[in-house]
């Protein structure tokens, strides 16, 4: 159980650092074309990209691909974070029923998933 929480903050963190990636692209779209700060934001973003590409596949490994791609939903409620902290965004009702859901919607799904590895296990026995 504590490798499964430690994998699962492990790909959170991970999430996080790809969702940084938004904020560069978001950053760049503001800058001139192929000014030094467009190309440096767009670098970085390059770099978050294959980090996350390499990561991925690690994490793959590690748990089922349908438990990793639900946890990636937590990226749309760091895109709201980002966008209210970084660009002055407003955080509406909507937003935050919303990201209340895709919460909701994780839990319930690493709920079924540890349910589903415990049946597994008692039919083992």
């Amino acid at each position: 159980m504590e490798r499964k929480l430690k994998l699962y903050i492990r790909l959170h963190i991970f999430l996080l650092i790809y969702s940084v990636g938004g904020i560069l692209s978001k950053m760049a779209a503001g800058k001139g074309f192929m000014s030094p700060a467009f190309i440096l934001l767009y670098a970085g973003e390059i770099l978050i990209l294959a980090f996350y590409a390499l990561g991925w596949q690690q994490f793959i490994k590690c748990m089922p691909l349908s438990v990793a791609y639900a946890n990636k939903a937590v990226t749309v409620i760091w895109g709201c974070i980002w966008g209210a902290l970084i660009f002055h965004e407003h955080l509406t009702a909507g937003k935050v029923i919303g990201g209340l859901l895709v919460l909701y919607g994780i839990a319930l799904f690493g709920y079924a998933d540890g349910k589903s590895a415990m049946d597994k296990k008692a039919d083992e026995t």
